[in-house]
């Protein structure tokens, strides 16, 4: 769903430019004790996927692009915080790089994808796994909950700042209706992806899911007998 350049007029962009950026900062200093040696290999992976599947558009209308997001995919397996950093990077270099989305909207996307579309689909994710039961199986059906909600969600997002600061001569209803229905497919398509790559890293490295329950190591569990 990237929003290209003059599609919002200026206050608004600079507004989301303003929530993009302190939203990344705060990013940046609460993952400072998540990325080790362990979680950055898999970072470099999950925004390498997200790279190459939010390079799939297609048209939604009035100049706006439909495409998979990965948020949700991404807050589940390296946590949210680097999953925002994640999405961030993607976003610059598809940017910069590929003119995707422009410069002068990069706070807009920043804030519709790399914080809505990964907070929305992690806190769905985290009030599905309440709900569900308490197994690793239950992780890759609430990971694709949290990735079905967070598509549409983004895009009711964006449909809210048209409407503040639309520049485009497009009937509100006509695009909240063409936004809504194509990304609810997307949706979709998005949860399935989710789901089967959650399913296939919990089944050889499920230490590495960030939204899994993670093994008790074997010497804390001998620590914990000996205090016994």
């Amino acid at each position: 769903m990237h929003v290209p350049d003059g599609f919002l007029d200026v206050p608004t962009s600079v507004a989301t430019g303003v929530v993009a950026a302190a939203g990344v900062t705060l990013a940046l200093r609460r993952s400072r004790g998540e990325v080790d040696d362990r979680v950055a290999p898999l970072a470099g992976l999950v925004a390498t996927f997200v790279f190459a599947a939010q390079m799939l558009n297609f048209p939604v209308g009035a100049g706006t692009s439909g495409h998979l997001i990965g948020g949700a995919l991404a807050a589940v397996l390296v946590g949210p915080w680097v999953a925002t950093l994640c999405l961030t990077v993607v976003l610059l270099v598809q940017a910069l790089v590929f003119a995707d989305g422009g410069l002068t909207a990069l706070g807009t996307n920043v804030v519709l994808m790399a914080i809505v579309g990964v907070w929305v689909g992690w806190a769905v994710f985290a009030a599905a796994r309440r709900v569900l039961p308490a197994r690793t199986g239950s992780v890759p059906v609430a990971a694709s909950v949290g990735a079905l909600v967070s598509v549409p969600a983004a895009a009711a997002v964006f449909t809210g700042l048209f409407a503040i600061g639309g520049t485009a001569p497009v009937e509100l209803g006509a695009l909240l209706t063409a936004m809504l229905s194509w990304h609810v497919v997307i949706g979709i398509g998005e949860a399935v992806i989710t789901g089967l790559v959650v399913s296939a890293v919990l089944s050889v490295r499920p230490d590495l899911v960030h939204g899994a329950p993670q093994p008790v190591e074997p010497h804390l569990r001998a620590d914990e007998a000996v205090a016994r």
